[in-house]
């Protein structure tokens, strides 16, 4: 398979994935009344929608590296972030399993696109494009995020708690 494909195939994988979790989520609005777990339903969210932006940017000049290689290390970076602010809230709750208690691995594997897109000479000498291992990086991603979404919603038991209204100054999920 040409990258071209597999990009195209990653994003509209992650983007079905993004629909698929926002369903999940109306199902178990109780996920959102809690500020940790709605810390999480975000954090899975993230780990489906941007690997689906970094796959469609990476259609767009396939032949030129300035634009996949920007917008990937942009990418790695919101997606660390956010990655670390959802492990602070888990390290206040008791560790669900194992992909939550190894969230962890989540901002490596952003840590490493963010090098791919900034040196990518650096895979290269491993015999790998930039792009490929980018590709991998992102499979991976795709992979925990799947583990995350599936222990958040077998493991955190349904509250019969009403959510506030949106009238009543409710935000939206926290991040």
């Amino acid at each position: 398979m040409d990258l071209s494909t597999f990009y195209a195939v990653v994003s509209a994988t992650c983007f079905t994935l993004v629909g698929l979790w926002w369903s999940a989520i109306d199902r178990r609005r109780d996920l959102l009344v809690a500020t940790g777990d709605r810390r999480a339903v975000g954090g899975v969210y993230l780990t489906f929608f941007v690997p689906g932006l970094m796959g469609l940017f990476a259609q767009i000049d396939p032949g030129s590296a300035g634009v996949w290689r920007t917008t990937f290390a942009i990418a790695a970076v919101l997606g660390v972030w956010s990655t670390l602010r959802v492990i602070q809230i888990d390290r206040s709750s008791v560790a669900r399993g194992p992909f939550q208690r190894n969230r962890w691995l989540v901002a490596v594997l952003y840590a490493v696109i963010f090098v791919v897109g900034a040196a990518p000479g650096l895979v290269e000498s491993l015999g790998l494009t930039a792009l490929r291992a980018a590709g991998i990086s992102i499979v991976c991603l795709v992979a925990l995020g799947h583990g995350l979404a599936w222990e958040l919603l077998t493991t955190v038991e349904p509250r019969d708690q009403p959510l506030p209204s949106p009238a009543g100054g409710s935000e939206g999920p926290t991040l």
